[in-house]
């Protein structure tokens, strides 16, 4: 259950279309599994606006499914999975039907995308083309949670010229994404044109110097562009997150 599925359910109390009883024993539906190596929690949703998402770095194949198919099997229509092995994505494939997976970024969807109720668009600009797989990380993330998303690819400081070729996309956007390794000016110069929230993501791409990101990550911490927020190295998870939640602000 989410907190939309929430809100009906007492709608229809109110209306007389659900009784006490049968609300009670929806509430009463246990708030987790405890499969001995994961509690996966069905809660969540109604507790963050958001279901629970799978990390699946780190966890076996088997895990993954298990974990994905308690969430289903417990109402969750949607679930997502960063991170993913391809020897898990197997699997899955295998195994649940409306399952798919993105090798570029590996992320996994067990489910259809939702609809898209966000108030407005979410721009995902990347520097590069190695930057891709952290943004659609964010992209993806971002349309599981209900979003309409523009993707902006390979716009860096480099050409500066690709970058304002998109201005309409960036003034009409809600929040943006700004995604970029090396010396990760790509969100100080997205932050010093549009008059949205830019959530600045630095990635591990670059040499020796940019030391596996932290490089782009010092530039992004110290911006001087107004309304830049910075998340993780690589962390475009977060960043989609982040960017929903802003999106559904009203």
């Amino acid at each position: 259950m989410d907190k939309k599925e929430l809100e009906q359910m007492l709608k229809s109390v109110a209306e007389g279309t659900t009784s006490v009883d049968e609300a009670m024993l929806k509430f009463k539906e246990a708030p987790f599994e405890d499969l001995g190596f994961a509690k996966p929690d069905f809660h969540r949703g109604v507790r963050q606006g958001a279901a629970e998402v799978i990390y699946g770095a780190g966890k076996t194949p088997e895990q993954v499914l298990r974990i994905s198919k308690s969430l289903r099997e417990n109402g969750q229509k949607t679930v997502l999975i960063t991170r993913m092995k391809d020897e898990a994505a197997e699997l899955l494939k295998k195994e649940i039907t409306d399952f798919s997976y993105d090798e570029l970024s590996h992320v996994g969807i067990v489910g259809s995308l939702p609809e898209k109720d966000g108030r407005g668009k979410i721009v995902v600009a990347t520097g590069g083309t190695s930057d891709i797989p952290v943004a659609e990380e964010a992209a993806k993330t971002a349309e599981v949670y209900g979003n309409e998303v523009v993707r902006l690819y390979d716009v860096g400081v480099a050409g500066l010229h690709r970058l304002l070729g998109h201005m309409d996309e960036i003034m009409s956007a809600r929040v943006i994404i700004a995604i970029a390794g090396m010396e990760g000016a790509l969100a100080s110069v997205i932050g010093g044109l549009a008059d949205c929230p830019v959530i600045a993501v630095p990635t591990s791409v670059g040499y020796g110097a940019s030391f596996g990101g932290v490089s782009a990550l010092l530039s992004m911490l110290n911006s001087c562009a107004s309304g830049v927020s910075v998340v993780n190295i690589d962390n475009g998870f977060g960043a989609g997150y982040l960017a929903s939640m802003i999106n559904h602000m009203k």
